[in-house]
């Protein structure tokens, strides 16, 4: 299967130079979050592969202008061709706002989802907003990840681990790729693709 991923910054590769070509042999899209939802609605309009999305800190007008034809998987364990997805949007609380969670807060989310995580008997891919806490994360409180994130990694062992919120374009380098135990983590800023079934993706997204 194979994924495009994106996050944070809409790529003018896809949209401003928008090919359909582009969009062939991609089966799954999935959002990080912080997209205008016109780009999402732009991207579900050319490709007949799901656009899966959670929301970022950034996206209140996301309750107004839904991004259309795309699915929230926000809170819940979304399953395509076997592969379960599942989806906790935004990022540390650190100003008044919507999809802004304290710790504490997150966990709770996180709690509720014992009985989808207990159907489904875990995970395989992990898609949120914020980066896990030092794991690529930044150490002023917006873009500081959350601890918990690093509990789901360690519990259910998913293969992939999908986030946004720190860009790479930022003066401190933030990493495409790394890995944390047997789950491979992969940072979405702008867009990059890689294959589910790859047993070494850190050599292949692009």
């Amino acid at each position: 299967m194979r994924i495009l991923a994106i996050a944070d910054e809409e790529s003018a590769y896809l949209w401003d130079y928008f090919e359909k070509s582009k969009l062939q042999g991609i089966d799954l899209i999935i959002s990080c979050g912080d997209l205008d939802p016109h780009y999402l609605s732009f991207l579900a309009t050319f490709t007949s592969a799901p656009v899966l999305y959670v929301c970022g800190n950034h996206d209140d007008k996301y309750a107004q202008i839904p991004p259309e034809g795309c699915i929230c998987i926000d809170d819940q364990i979304y399953v395509y061709k076997g592969v379960r997805i599942l989806g906790l949007g935004g990022s540390m609380r650190y100003k008044p706002g919507e999809h802004q969670y304290t710790e504490r807060g997150m966990k709770k989310r996180v709690h509720k989802l014992w009985f989808q995580l207990l159907r489904r008997r875990g995970f395989d891919i992990l898609v949120t907003h914020a980066p896990a806490y030092e794991l690529n994360d930044g150490r002023d409180l917006p873009h500081q990840g959350f601890r918990v994130f690093l509990n789901l990694m360690e519990k259910y062992r998913p293969k992939y681990f999908l986030h946004g919120h720190v860009h790479m374009s930022y003066g401190r380098q933030h990493k495409r790729y790394d890995k944390y135990q047997d789950t491979h983590v992969i940072n979405a800023f702008e867009r990059c693709v890689f294959d589910f079934e790859d047993e070494n993706p850190g050599e292949h997204i692009r």
